[in-house]
C-alpha cells in the first residue's frame, strides 16, 4: 500500500480503538515505519531497495518482541507510563502496516524467510485506494453500531 493509505487505515482503526489523538499519530508514524528503514529507492538504488523490501523491517515477530519489552520495562518504570504508550502504538502501527501489506503481496511470517499474503491489488491502483476507503467506512460502520 501507499503511505497515504498507511497512513489512513491505520489511524482510523486506531483512533476508533483509543479515542486519542496522540496514540493515533504515533500509531500513524509508525505506519511508515517499516518503509522508513529500508530507505527509498533514490537513497540505494532500486535494485538493492527491491531486494530489501518487506524483509526483516516488515517481520512482526521482532514488532511483538518489542512490544513485550515494552510491557517488560514499563513494570520497572512505570513512573512514565505515557512514553511507553506512545511506544507501543507506534509498533502496533508498524504491524498494522505488516497486516495491510499482508493483501497486496508478500511479507514475512512466523520465520523471517516464510512469506505470506495474497495480492488483492496492486500498489498505487485505483483498487487500493477503494480496499483503503472500504476499511475506513467499515470501521465508522463498526462504531456506530456498537454505538447503537
Amino acid at each position: 500500500m501507499t503511505w497515504v493509505s498507511h497512513i489512513a487505515v491505520t489511524g482510523t482503526i486506531v483512533y476508533a480503538v483509543t479515542t486519542d489523538p496522540l496514540l493515533t499519530a504515533a500509531a500513524a508514524v509508525g505506519a511508515v515505519l517499516p518503509d522508513k528503514v529500508e530507505g527509498s529507492p533514490g537513497s540505494v538504488g532500486w535494485n538493492t531497495w527491491r531486494s530489501r523490501h518487506r524483509g526483516w523491517s516488515h517481520w512482526p515477530v521482532l514488532y511483538l518482541a518489542l512490544i513485550g519489552g515494552l510491557a517488560q520495562a514499563r513494570a520497572y518504570f512505570f513512573y512514565d507510563a505515557a512514553f511507553f504508550s506512545v511506544l507501543t502504538w507506534l509498533f502496533i502501527g508498524a504491524l498494522l502496516h505488516i497486516a495491510e501489506d499482508a493483501v497486496c503481496g508478500k511479507v514475512p511470517g512466523i520465520f523471517p524467510m516464510q512469506k505470506i499474503g495474497i495480492r488483492l491489488f496492486t500498489v498505487g491502483s485505483f483498487r487500493e485506494y477503494l480496499f483503503a476507503g472500504f476499511c475506513i467506512i467499515v470501521v465508522y460502520a463498526g462504531q456506530y453500531i456498537l454505538r447503537m
